[in-house]
């Protein structure tokens, strides 16, 4: 999970990285609506009043699970691609960095998906606004740069022809759908999951 700034700046003692991963484990195994704020709390061991130090609210604290996942997202992609001059290498690499994750990692990107009508409406909470804000802002990188690197490779003549930002959001679209099904202990293993994925990405570019 990205730590953020806020995050780094904040003293040994605080508990705001423990909330989150409290969060984290409880939205993904009961459900963000059936999480208990107070149980957070208790798992992490601090007075439930404490909590709204770090979260006014258990929809803050969401809406900042999803947006540093987001956050995660742009810098895995850029990472990724960085170093790699050839599209098609680039897409395989763009995509295993997508799918890299730790179950902890898996989990929150389920969390992620699941609660993404979170972002079409304004919220009220000055707080929840600003990392819905913010969210919106990061889904419009992650598009703009699967956009981009199927552009280029339109482009060079590696990728057939078409509108680049509908082939992007294609070949997003199915690579983050993983993360709706995937489960840690399936049947599937992430690394079978990728090459099935990246194959598939593939092909829907290539000319």
């Amino acid at each position: 999970m990205t730590v953020d700034a806020g995050v780094r700046r904040e003293s040994s003692r605080s508990k705001r990285g423990n909330i989150l991963a409290a969060a984290i484990a409880q939205f993904g195994r009961v459900g963000y609506e059936h999480t208990k704020w107070a149980s957070i709390a208790d798992e992490v061991g601090i007075g439930q009043t404490a909590l709204y130090h770090y979260f006014e609210s258990k929809a803050h604290c969401l809406l900042t699970i999803m947006r540093l996942e987001l956050a995660d997202s742009v810098d895995r992609f850029i990472t990724a691609i960085e170093d790699e001059t050839e599209p098609e290498q680039a897409l395989r690499a763009a995509v295993a960095a997508a799918l890299r994750a730790t179950p902890t990692d898996a989990l929150q990107r389920r969390i992620l998906q699941n609660h993404m009508d979170l972002l079409a409406a304004p919220r009220q909470s000055v707080k929840e606004e600003a990392e819905r804000l913010r969210s919106r802002e990061l889904v419009q990188k992650i598009e703009q740069n699967w956009t981009e690197l199927i552009a280029r490779g339109i482009d060079t003549g590696a990728f057939a022809g078409g509108d680049p930002r509908i082939l992007g959001r294609l070949v997003l679209g199915v690579v983050i759908s993983v993360w709706r099904w995937y489960r840690p202990d399936g049947d599937l293993t992430l690394a079978q999951i990728t090459e099935t994925v990246t194959d598939a990405a593939v092909r829907m570019v290539r000319k």
